[in-house]
């Protein structure tokens, strides 16, 4: 649904707003949101008017970006359980984590903008996050796969902990080894 209205966007709609919201993804973190808002309606395959008809202002394109990425890391749990054994699924999803901390470290400087302004463009999303690890979690628990004393919270603190430290393009690769460090340690062994 649109913001303001009470009816679900037309299937048009919803896929040109789909396209505008990767493509501001793609253009924040490559250009940085000072990138022109054009460039990612061009990007997205689109018209600049049908850009400001979903999103009028910057601030709330930026808002609606970090709000879909949350959704989108969040529904990929289910998704990566139902295709792969949890370990695997689990792996798969701290990998989609790290893409989640990069995009949205493109975009703290207008997020924080945003949140002083008296709008809350993080509302429940770390509810959201570790409920997603939970799931992924206890999957891996009832399969006898990671050991049992240690709590979600406790891996969600060192994803963010791996993510603080390399949030960036350019320490990817090392993300990824403190990644496979932690869930290594995590695992249990015969």
């Amino acid at each position: 649904m649109t913001d303001g209205a009470l009816r679900p966007l037309r299937a048009d709609a919803r896929r040109n707003r789909e396209k505008i919201l990767a493509a501001a993804v793609r253009v924040f973190t490559t250009e940085g949101l000072d990138a022109h808002l054009e460039r990612i309606a061009k990007e997205a395959g689109v018209g600049s008017a049908t850009l400001y008809r979903h999103f009028p202002t910057r601030e709330a394109l930026v808002e609606a970006v970090y709000r879909n990425e949350v959704a989108q890391l969040c529904d990929a749990a289910p998704a990566l359980l139902a295709q792969q054994p949890p370990t695997e699924a689990l792996r798969a999803w701290t990998r989609l984590f790290l893409d989640y901390v990069t995009a949205k470290y493109g975009m703290i400087d207008a997020l924080r903008a945003i949140a002083a302004t008296g709008s809350n463009p993080y509302g429940h999303s770390r509810e959201m996050i570790q409920a997603a690890l939970t799931s992924l979690m206890e999957a891996c628990t009832a399969a006898g796969a990671i050991r049992t004393d240690i709590r979600p919270a406790d891996i969600g603190a060192a994803l963010e902990g791996i993510a603080l430290t390399s949030a960036g393009a350019e320490h990817r690769q090392q993300a990824e080894r403190l990644l496979d460090l932690t869930l290594d340690g995590l695992t249990v062994r015969p």
